[in-house]
């Protein structure tokens, strides 16, 4: 599959899970640690899942306004918030998996368009078209 490419960043990492991680141009960085339930310290600072699970929020988000600016039917209001959560774990076949669940709220929108909403921003977010088949996302609506 081809991408028409947009934008591009880069960013780099030392250290693994207990590290350091930025973007090139220096405008984001992050102290990384390794969670207890991990076999880490769980000390100050965040971890890749962390970043996922930001990251995704806002890209969903992001991908529910795009749709709604395409439709005149739908809406996202002011006050719509994605909550995400990345769960990590051992997969049966060996090496470790994740598992997200996005929780999609949308004040003031009749429950159908709402649905309707968050399916279409669903086949049009780079992060759920990177998952899709590959982690299971479940997605709700309040």
């Amino acid at each position: 599959m081809s991408v028409d490419v947009l934008y591009t960043t880069k960013a780099f990492a030392t250290g693994g899970r207990d590290g350091r991680a930025e973007t090139l141009d220096g405008t984001f960085g992050v102290t990384l640690t390794t969670p207890k339930e991990l076999g880490g310290s769980g000390g100050e600072g965040n971890n890749p899942e962390q970043m996922f699970a930001a990251g995704y929020a806002a890209c969903f988000l992001g991908a529910m306004k795009f749709v709604a600016s395409q439709d005149d039917r739908l809406n996202v209001p002011d006050d719509t918030k994605v909550n995400s959560q990345v769960g990590i774990g051992p997969r049966a076949a060996g090496g470790f998996g994740l598992e997200v669940s996005l929780n999609v709220e949308l004040p003031g929108v009749e429950h159908a368009l709402a649905d309707e909403l968050v399916a279409k921003a669903h086949e049009v977010c780079p992060y759920s078209n990177a998952t899709r088949n590959n982690i299971d996302v479940k997605i709700s609506v309040k």
